[in-house]
């Protein structure tokens, strides 16, 4: 999976996640600050991460360094590969 689409496959699970419309999420979107997810938010949305792109646990030495969209996209495009 390329990055482009995990980008769309993501864009549609925040979507989905925060209630927020996809064309408003890009690869800089913040998940706090523009997202407005809490720290509930962002555990749940990394569980179904793992699930949705057939990921082991996300070690939380990587998860706090998923600070936006685009890190999100190039975690998971790295673990894909």
């Amino acid at each position: 999976m390329n990055a482009e689409e995990v980008f769309g496959k993501l864009q549609t699970m925040i979507a989905e996640h925060f209630g927020i419309d996809k064309d408003e999420i890009t690869r800089q979107s913040s998940l706090v600050d523009d997202l407005g997810a809490d720290s509930v938010d962002l555990i749940d949305f990394v569980m179904e991460m793992e699930e949705q792109f057939g990921l082991d646990e996300i070690p939380d030495e990587d998860y706090s360094q998923l600070k936006t969209v685009g890190d999100c996209v190039d975690y998971l495009v790295r673990k894909a590969n």
